[in-house]
């Protein structure tokens, strides 16, 4: 079996690239087309479209991040909620996923309002979970093992919920994994996971605790455009088989959003 959390981890960018280690976007190349993969060593995200904000999500350390690019980036080429791209964080994909999912239900818990929960993940990128807490599967590897490959099928499925990823995106996907320091059978995993027919029982599935079927739904906001007709129905469907009352999905909505939030000007 291939390393589930190391995938989870280049998927979102936290793996890092040759060349991407604390890399920049540059002014130059904010809005121009994505190719299949960088050239010369440069990350993915250098010319993809939306890089002022994905520049906001790494440079300004937005969960902690330094480092570029993920798998994610190309999967959601066209997606509104690309600004989210690029998460990179210090503590691991699996954590920081976590702590989105975990500031949402905490503060759905205690009564605190989304607004709230939006504005203040927006000022400061929510830390980890507790280490032993169910969003990190209680700290046991093999659980968070099984949990990012849980949250791996989540993100790749809601990438398939506009109804498919046409052979440009597939091309650029293949040039994502060829640079990417996986072994065969990881790569094959992502590939067969974005083939399979969308199958939200299947992601639903995995959820085992309330906290996790929380985290589920916070991966999928990750890749998902919630204002996409399809991709909403999507959301509602998902929300309705990992049994998620209505006030949390709004505090993860909250969450995510907030996260993604352009930065406000100085002054």
């Amino acid at each position: 079996m291939f390393d589930t959390r190391k995938l989870l981890d280049q998927f979102l960018g936290a793996g890092g690239l040759p060349g991407s280690a604390g890399t920049q976007l540059p002014q130059a190349t904010r809005g121009r087309q994505p190719t299949a993969g960088a050239q010369g060593g440069g990350s993915p995200l250098d010319a993809l479209p939306g890089g002022d904000i994905l520049g906001r999500m790494l440079n300004s350390g937005a969960l902690g991040g330094a480092a570029a690019g993920g798998l994610v980036t190309l999967l959601m080429t066209n997606k509104k909620s690309r600004k989210m791209a690029g998460s990179l964080v210090k503590y691991g994909a699996l954590a920081a996923v976590g702590g989105l999912a975990y500031k949402a239900y905490s503060d759905w818990q205690t009564g605190k309002s989304a607004d709230a929960t939006r504005d203040e993940t927006a000022a400061a990128a929510p830390p980890p979970p507790p280490e032993n807490s169910a969003f990190l599967a209680g700290g046991a590897p093999q659980a968070q093992s099984d949990l990012s490959l849980a949250l791996l099928r989540a993100m790749i499925a809601a990438a398939k919920a506009d109804g498919h990823i046409d052979a440009d995106e597939q091309a650029r996907i293949f040039g994502f994994l060829d640079q990417v320091d996986l072994d065969t059978d990881a790569k094959a995993f992502v590939m067969d996971e974005l083939r399979a027919p969308l199958d939200v029982d299947a992601v639903a599935s995995a959820a085992t605790s309330p906290e996790i079927a929380a985290e589920l739904y916070a991966a999928s906001l990750l890749v998902i455009d919630d204002q996409n007709p399809a991709e909403k129905g999507y959301l509602a469907m998902l929300a309705a088989r990992l049994k998620l009352p209505e006030d949390l999905v709004a505090h993860l909505h909250a969450t995510v959003a907030g996260a993604a939030a352009p930065e406000a000007p100085a002054g």
